[in-house]
């Protein structure tokens, strides 16, 4: 089974990958190094989508996944979840209820890219 990182995990190895410091790092994203610290111990209120994607530039990662991984929505996608608000509810119930169901659009989702 493949092991899912969490927001802090994956900032905290893709920092110390990079060789920054979480001083280097805090300052070039203009954060407190201790917020830094927080955020890479899965602790404290994750940041606004413009420091994650600064995250994500600075460490190389994937923007959008780190966005999800802070268990926030990305801007671009918000606009379709407000479209179709009252069918989140039932899709991720089936998903979850059903793993082959999501299992099934997952794969599609990543034929379509």
């Amino acid at each position: 089974m493949i092991e899912v990182k969490t927001f802090g995990e994956l900032i905290k190895q893709a920092r110390k990958e990079k060789k920054y410091s979480q001083r280097e790092l805090a300052d070039k994203l203009g954060i407190d190094f201790t917020y830094l610290s927080k955020l890479e111990n899965d602790r404290g209120n994750p940041p606004k989508e413009d420091i994650i994607r600064q995250l994500a530039q600075y460490l190389t990662l994937d923007e959008n996944k780190l966005i999800f991984l802070a268990g926030k929505i990305p801007s671009e996608d918000e606009e379709l979840i407000k479209q179709h608000y009252k069918d989140m509810p039932l899709l991720f119930r089936r998903m979850r209820e059903n793993p082959e169901f999501a299992a099934k659009i997952f794969r599609q989702a990543r034929e379509i890219n």
